[in-house]
């Protein structure tokens, strides 16, 4: 859960700077130049789950958090490499496609081992997390505006 702090509020931090969360997620810590309030906001909410409900349950939705990540993460490189083969890269992905089809597939098979109930609060969290980016995310989003304004762009063509 101290990890969930630490990721998560990092996370809001980045999604902030690019318009899909309000600007107070983004605030910086003058003497620290860590993003306090999101910090302290993750923070809140980690506690308040974590002291009402029962562990086991907060397990398995951290680890099927991960896992569908983790999916995400591997899926993204494949895509990336197979489409982008011209794109500059900071670090190799070893044996592509091979190593994230068997990242997908491990991560998969590790998320099915566990309960419909898990299943069905990932679900409701992905359903609300997608309401939040379409009604407030979609609207604030600088990469839709900067792309937005590239294609108005007389240079465009």
């Amino acid at each position: 859960m101290v990890v969930t702090i630490l990721g998560q509020s990092r996370i809001f931090f980045s999604m902030s700077r690019d318009g899909l969360l309000p600007k107070w997620a983004s605030a910086v810590h003058p003497r620290f130049r860590t993003p306090y309030i999101s910090t302290m906001f993750v923070g809140g909410c980690v506690a308040t789950v974590a002291a009402l409900t029962p562990i086991n349950v907060i397990s398995e939705l951290v680890s099927i958090g991960t896992q569908l990540a983790f999916v995400i993460v591997c899926s993204g490189v494949w895509i990336l490499r197979h489409r982008g083969t011209d794109v500059p890269r900071a670090f190799v992905a070893p044996w592509v496609p091979f190593t994230p089809i068997m990242g997908i597939a491990v991560a998969l098979l590790m998320m099915f081992s566990l309960g419909w109930e898990t299943w069905a609060r990932l679900i409701i969290w992905l359903v609300i997390g997608l309401i939040i980016y379409f009604f407030y995310g979609r609207k604030h989003s600088k990469v839709r505006m900067l792309d937005a304004v590239a294609r108005r762009s007389p240079m465009a063509d």
